[in-house]
C-alpha cells in the first residue's frame, strides 16, 4: 500500500500563485472601499440633522466603525490572499508535477503513469498524458516488429543481390540495427 503524496510546498510557481492571489485580493479590496465611504456620508448626514452634542457622539462612532472597518478588511484580505495560495496550490501544483514529469522523460528517463493528488485539480489531464505515453509505447513496439521483419527481408535479399549491391543492403540493414537499438533503450 504506498503512502498517500502530500506537498508540503504551497508556492510551487510563486510568480503565478502570488500575481494571482494579489489580483484577487486587489478586486476584493477596491469593491469594499465603498463602504467607509458610504458610512462616511451616512453619518454626516445624520450629524447635520441632530444636536450638537448628538453629532460629535455620531463623530465618534463613525470614527471608530472606521478603524474597526479598516482593520477588518485588512484581515479579510489577509485571509483571502492565503486562501488564494492554497486554491492555486491545487492548480501549480499539477501543473509543476507535469512541467518536471516530462523535463525528466526529455532527459532520458523512461515514462512512467502520472498521477495527482487526490485534492488537485486537472486529474483528466494526468490521464490523457498517460494515454499519450501508452500510444507512444505501443507504436514503438509496431514500429519494432515491423523493422525486424524489414531487416529479416533485407537479409533475404542478401541472398539474391549482385555482390555490388550488398554494400548498400548492409548499410540499409546497420540504420536499420540501429533504430531498433534506440527504440530497445527507450523502453
Amino acid at each position: 500500500m504506498s503512502a498517500t503524496y502530500k506537498r508540503s510546498i504551497f508556492l510551487v510557481n510563486p510568480k503565478f500563485q502570488i500575481r494571482f492571489s494579489l489580483i484577487i485580493c486587489s478586486l476584493i479590496y477596491l469593491s469594499s472601499l465603498i463602504y467607509p465611504f458610504t458610512i462616511i456620508e451616512l453619518f454626516n448626514s445624520l450629524s447635520s440633522k441632530v444636536n450638537p452634542e448628538a453629532a460629535m457622539q455620531l463623530k465618534d462612532a463613525r470614527s471608530e466603525l472606521i478603524i474597526f472597518l479598516v482593520i477588518y478588511q485588512f484581515l479579510f484580505v489577509g485571509i483571502c490572499f492565503v486562501l488564494c495560495i492554497f486554491m492555486t496550490h491545487k492548480i501549480a501544483g499539477p501543473i509543476y508535477k507535469l512541467q518536471n514529469y516530462l523535463r525528466s522523460i526529455a532527459g532520458g528517463a523512461a515514462p512512467t503513469q502520472i498521477t495527482f493528488r487526490d485534492g488537485d485539480n486537472f486529474h483528466d489531464l494526468a490521464q490523457d498524458v498517460n494515454s499519450v505515453f501508452d500510444s507512444l509505447a505501443d507504436t514503438r513496439e509496431e514500429d519494432f516488429a515491423y523493422l525486424t521483419e524489414v531487416s529479416s527481408y533485407i537479409n533475404n535479399l542478401a541472398l539474391v543481390v549482385p555482390e555490388d549491391k550488398k554494400s548498400v543492403l548492409e548499410e540499409i540493414n546497420a540504420r536499420l540495427k540501429d533504430i531498433q537499438t534506440r527504440l530497445r533503450t527507450e523502453d
